[in-house]
């Protein structure tokens, strides 16, 4: 897909992606997220996310809500544990109007007391929501034992205490030193040309003060495989498998993304779908899912079941990692998985916001965006020989972490 980039003077990029749709999609994805928090703040980058629509210099929460949403625009936002992003999607005339409101909100914000004790409570009642729906929770508990003492474990949410404590000063703090300019993209998708999304560019983000604050992250080191079986008050048994994986930057990632489908990815022909679901009937639900990060990765499977079967779910899934390991995947296997997740990956690309956050994070990541083509070329070019030794490296049952959430009731 073509597209542009040019570089503000601060280090702020604008990447510009032309397409011919009445519908345009942009975002503002900053290189920041829960792991650039100190230990205390827990939650910080997910509060100011919040905060930044309660109310800037010049507008009122209402005024930043409906500034969008009365031209029939969406606009919402999300954190992660590297990144924060605030997207919107809109009608074509109104890319001045969105991205003078990103500009606003995330340079502009004035963080009142008022709204901080307010979001404090709408905060608390999601960590409480999250609390009450165990395939959630699991998650974040099993992402904290990977990565024990580490800010990667850290749930995004924060936890009650960490949320309010949080202060004014916290957030100034946070700002100054994670919201670095040359680490921001801004981008949008839609039928412009370069030179006026340049120009609008320049008007809202050229005057930005330069930042080039040091990153401090820090790269987690492996811990020893750990299992753990917690009692709660649920009527279903929750179970999560997995280890430290792979980074963005790793050779291997690509062959691990192309496992991971096979396994437990997208459709329902996955590999533990069909062997666990459809043929024993003992999981209602199984998935796996990796994701790479920018100095690891995370590689994690999921299912729930009746307790009275999880042992059994547990040794299926192991019976079938062992298959996957000690048989290599001949060309015709090989081809079929690669054929099925080059596919999958084409059609998301009709995902548009989807794909201009891709585009962006991309940018961040890799200074660079690849084409589907390419995408495709490092699909293809994954071998056997590749896949068998990411399959005895990542699904080695010595080297997998197990946590379940066991009824009690």
């Amino acid at each position: 897909m073509e597209y542009n980039v040019h570089t503000l003077r601060n280090g702020i990029r604008i990447l510009h992606v032309p397409s011919a749709s009445a519908i345009s999609h942009a975002c503002i994805l900053i290189n920041s997220g829960s792991r650039d928090e100190d230990d205390a703040q827990m939650g910080l980058a997910h509060f100011i996310e919040h905060l930044i629509f309660k109310r800037t210099e010049k507008r009122s929460t209402n005024q930043i809500l409906n500034r969008l949403e009365s031209v029939g625009a969406d606009l919402n936002a999300y954190t992660t544990k590297e990144y924060t992003c605030i997207h919107a999607s809109f009608l074509q005339p109104y890319v001045d109007r969105t991205l003078e409101l990103f500009n606003d909100i995330v340079f502009h914000s004035v963080f009142p007391l008022d709204e901080l004790d307010k979001e404090k409570g709408v905060i608390l009642d999601e960590i409480a929501s999250y609390l009450d729906q165990p395939e959630e929770a699991i998650n974040d508990d099993f992402e904290d034992m990977l990565f024990a003492h580490h800010a990667l474990g850290r749930n995004i949410l924060g936890t009650p205490e960490t949320v309010m404590g949080l202060n004014q000063e916290n957030i100034k703090q946070f700002l100054k030193h994670n919201y670095r300019t040359d680490e921001i993209v801004v981008a949008v998708l839609g039928n412009y040309s370069l030179n006026k999304l340049i120009k609008i560019g320049e008007k809202y983000f050229g005057e930005v003060p330069e930042n080039s604050s040091i990153s401090k992250r820090i790269a987690p080191i492996k811990n020893a495989p750990q299992h753990l079986c917690v009692g709660k008050q649920i009527m279903q048994a929750h179970s999560m498998l997995g280890t430290q994986a792979y980074s963005l930057h790793h050779p291997y990632k690509a062959g691990l993304l192309l496992l991971n489908n096979i396994l437990g990815g997208n459709g329902m022909s996955s590999v533990l779908n069909l062997q666990i679901r459809e043929k024993y009937g003992i999981a209602y639900t199984i998935e796996s899912n990796y994701s790479p990060l920018s100095d690891t990765g995370i590689f994690a499977l999921y299912f729930g079941t009746d307790r009275e079967k999880i042992d059994r779910a547990t040794t299926l899934i192991f019976k079938e990692f062992k298959k996957i390991r000690s048989s290599k995947m001949n060309e015709v296997q090989l081809q079929k998985a690669k054929n099925k997740f080059i596919g999958q990956i084409a059609l998301g690309e009709e995902n548009r916001i989807g794909l201009i956050i891709s585009m962006a994070k991309s940018l961040i990541d890799y200074q660079k965006i690849d084409d589907l083509e390419t995408v495709f070329k490092k699909i293809r070019a994954v071998s056997a020989d590749d896949m068998d030794a990411i399959a005895n490296e990542v699904l080695d049952e010595k080297n997998l972490s197990s946590l379940t959430f066991c009824p009690t009731a």
